[in-house]
This record gives structure tokens, sequence and C-alpha cells, in this order.
């Protein structure tokens, strides 16, 4: 297969994953499908910094742009453009191992939640047996089901991120071989 078509296949596989990283990001705004939360700043952390968006979305994104726009002017072809691939696919492997840690952490801190009446905080930090354990989730009263949503979330944010960082060291690879051997071997 040569090093074009294997980046057209990339390119077509990191557009729906940059819009399920985004999505995934989005949603966590609004625990309880509510924006009180927001306006009460009483989100998980991680959340906030974006990484579903900025990472696995947006960083992304410019990789599988830049692969696609340079195959329909048939530049990828030649070896400036396969080396250019190379950078750009570094910035996405970069933006999705950034996604990856944030969803991460998000799993390992648990979500922010009142619990204990009328306590605000993260009462899974710091032990991440809460996600084996099904029966502590209902330690958060408040947003109801944050705990689920959180779980879902950025788990799905791992694993989206975790197939984007493998097409984005993919496309390197790819890149390097098109550069070096041309980009029809």
């Amino acid at each position: 297969m040569c090093t074009a078509k294997c980046s057209r296949f990339i390119a077509g596989s990191l557009y729906p994953l940059a819009f399920i990283s985004m999505v995934c990001n989005v949603l966590l705004f609004f625990p309880d499908w509510s924006v009180k939360y927001v306006k009460d700043d009483r989100l998980t952390p991680e959340v906030k910094y974006m990484g579903g968006v900025v990472g696995g979305g947006v960083m992304v994104l410019v990789l599988a742009l830049f692969v696609h726009l340079t195959l329909r002017q048939g530049c990828c072809a030649n070896r400036c453009g396969m080396f250019l691939s190379i950078a750009f696919a570094a910035l996405g492997a970069a933006g999705a191992l950034y996604s990856f840690v944030v969803a991460m952490l998000g799993l390992v801190n648990g979500p922010y939640c009142k619990y204990a009446s009328l306590n605000w905080g993260r009462p899974f930090k710091g032990s991440s047996e809460y996600l084996t354990q099904i029966d502590k989730w209902s330690t958060c009263t408040e947003p109801k089901n944050v705990v689920e949503l959180n779980v879902g979330l950025f788990v799905t944010l791992v694993v989206v991120s975790s197939l984007e960082l493998v097409l984005c060291l993919c496309q390197m690879i790819n890149g390097l071989v098109g550069c070096i051997c041309g980009a029809n071997i």
C-alpha cells in the first residue's frame, strides 16, 4: 500500500475520533443536563482543562485537515508533503496525549459533587477504587448520576485518545517512510 493511501486512511479515521472527543468533553460541562453547575463553578476540574476539545479535538483535527487537504492537491505524494505530515502528526500525538492524561486524571480523582449532606468536593480523590465499587457511587447526591456520567465520558476519552495517539504515531512513521523512500512504495 502506498504511503498516500495510508495517509488517507489515517486522516479519515481521525475525523470521527476528534468529533467524539469534542462532544464528550462538552457533555462533561453539563452534569444532570443543567447549566447551573457551570454557573456555580461546580465542575470537575479536569473538565475545565478541555483535554477533549483542545487536545483530542482541535490538535488532532489539524493533522487530519492537513493530510486531507494535501492529498486533494496531490502534494502528499512528494517528499516535502510527507515531511510536513510528520510535524503535524507530532502535534496531533501531543494533543492526543494531553487528552489521555487529562481523562485519566479525571477518572483517578473522581467527580466534583455534593456528598455527606451539604459538602461539595471530590469524595473519591486519591483512590480510584470507586471505579470498581459501583455501590459507592451513591455517595454523590448531586448532580444526579454524576459518577456514571464522568466515568462513561472519561473512559470514552481515554479510549478515543489512545486510538488517536496510535494513528498519529502511524502517520509519523508513514510520513518518514514517504519522505525517505518516496510516496509510492
